[in-house]
């Protein structure tokens, strides 16, 4: 591929060839990725598909955190727990069995198989579009070049850093595999602790607290924010810490954790005014920090900021002409759909075609608990606080059909709509979902919001009766001012 000053400008292109004589390459490419996460192969296979010349350097496997140590993984896990809670239950619908029990090193087994299962799928789809994986440890050197283990130097017209993102740690609770995890070292467990304390109180959190609970582990939920799920719509996470309460998780917001004592074969956590908990294992889980490190060599130009991420434009594009960052290894959602997203928007602009950036404010979030939770847009607190005056309609999953059917009636659905000057719904803000399989059922109203749709021109949409959907298309309808079940 031949770089365009038309696409970049002159000045910029004239800069980039002139830092490109590094080192010796020995291939070269229309692009070079750095990382084979989600965001990283999904630029590879766009790319390819675009006819691009492509390399992706991987320093594991391709799939990155989110196949094998993350999103796929976590979700077996937590399907794992779903399907024990559903036999445990199954005398309410007259189907009579013994009392279950859970054998964690089978349920490992079948996450690994899942795990290598697309992990070769995503693999041999590479290869078919003739994308080149390179193992090994890839630096970006600057003016197209990545150099792989500290020996091969590849270069490209173009180069993507999709490197990832790394587990935070806090002080006095250091890693250490036995007494003290992360989300690593949970996903490689093949027996589960008897007690388990979780420090932090977000989805990853929430997701872990919530499968321990289910699978029979006595649970205490540490979280320094006054509540849990403190990104998402208060009624919807009030669902969860309400189920959560319900179901025996000991749940502390508000409170910082202090460090932690080893007793016998487990720990003691101190944490709020003089508190503390005896537990078997401790589970840090207060986000994900940019994993930059040995990822830019000395001559890059890549810019960093304070806080360790790449700093890159709406296209994804760096500070360094040809070179472009995304995933979490910019401040962005840090969510495996939104590595895809910028994936596209890096190859577009690679190829000089009509590009619409990402729009983060509208990003469809997923979180998988017990109830799940899902959203998109504004919160009814963000959007009072944009200088919105709003229309809010909210029908709890306990009057619908399909729910009583299944048996999970804890939730809710909730919309927000702009209040027009007749005091009409008009423009859909934000809708929010907790209940069962709301993961599922976002996609509407992510249409909803992303196509900035009023209530009228929703409510067309017919839903299939008996569904879990109906609650939002009911809660729709009910926006419009002329609802059926909903007030």
């Amino acid at each position: 591929m031949v770089w365009r000053p038309e696409v970049i400008g002159a000045s910029r292109a004239d800069a980039w060839h002139a830092d490109r004589e590094v080192v010796p390459t020995s291939r070269s490419y229309d692009v070079v990725v750095i990382g084979g996460g989600p965001g990283g192969y999904a630029a590879a296979l766009y790319g390819a598909s675009a006819g691009l010349a492509v390399a992706v350097v991987e320093k594991e496997k391709v799939g990155g955190t989110c196949l094998h140590r993350g999103c796929i993984p976590a979700k077996e896990f937590l399907e794992s727990a779903a399907v024990y809670r559903t036999v445990a239950g199954a005398a309410e619908f007259g189907v009579l069995s013994s009392s279950p029990a859970i054998d964690f090193s089978v349920t490992q087994a079948r996450k690994q198989k899942v795990v290598d299962q697309l992990w070769r799928g995503l693999s041999g789809l590479m290869k078919g579009r003739k994308i080149d994986i390179i193992e090994g440890f890839g630096t970006y050197l600057g003016g197209g070049q990545v150099q792989i283990n500290g020996e091969e130097v590849v270069s490209g017209d173009s180069v993507i850093i999709a490197s990832g993102s790394l587990p935070r740690t806090i002080p006095g609770f250091e890693v250490d595999g036995r007494l003290i995890l992360t989300s690593d070292e949970v996903l490689s467990l093949t027996e589960l602790p008897s007690s388990v304390a979780v420090i932090g109180g977000g989805a990853i959190g929430c997701e872990f607290a919530s499968m321990m609970s289910d699978l029979g582990v006595k649970v205490t939920l540490l979280e320094a924010l006054p509540s849990i799920l403190a990104g998402c719509d208060k009624d919807a996470a009030e669902v969860v810490a309400r189920s959560f309460r319900k179901r025996g998780i000991d749940v502390h917001v508000g409170v910082a954790v202090h460090g932690h004592q080893p007793s016998g074969s487990g720990t003691v956590v101190s944490y709020g005014d003089g508190q503390s908990v005896a537990v078997d294992r401790v589970i840090v889980s207060v986000g994900r920090r940019p994993f930059t490190e040995g990822v830019l060599g000395p001559n890059a130009k890549v810019q960093v900021d304070a806080r360790g991420f790449v700093a890159v434009d709406e296209f994804m594009a760096t500070s360094e002409p040809g070179v472009y960052a995304i995933g979490d290894v910019v401040a962005t959602a840090q969510l495996a759909h939104v590595g895809f997203a910028e994936a596209i928007v890096a190859i577009k602009s690679i190829l000089g075609e009509p590009v619409v950036p990402v729009d983060y404010g509208k990003v469809p979030w997923c979180i998988y608990t017990h109830p799940e939770v899902a959203f998109a847009g504004m919160t009814e607190e963000a959007a009072r606080a944009a200088g919105y005056d709003v229309v809010v309609k909210k029908d709890p999953f306990g009057g619908n059909s399909r729910a009583r059917i299944i048996g999970e009636t804890e939730g809710v659905v909730k919309v927000i709509a702009a209040r027009q000057p007749d005091g009409s719904a008009g423009r859909i803000l934000g809708v929010h979902m907790a209940g069962p399989w709301v993961t599922e059922q976002l996609g509407m109203g992510y249409l909803a919001v992303n196509w900035e749709a009023t209530p009228e021109e929703v409510a067309h949409f017919i839903q299939p009766h008996p569904t879990l959907s109906e609650s939002f298309g009911e809660t729709v309808i009910a926006l419009t001012g002329r609802g059926l079940h909903v007030g």
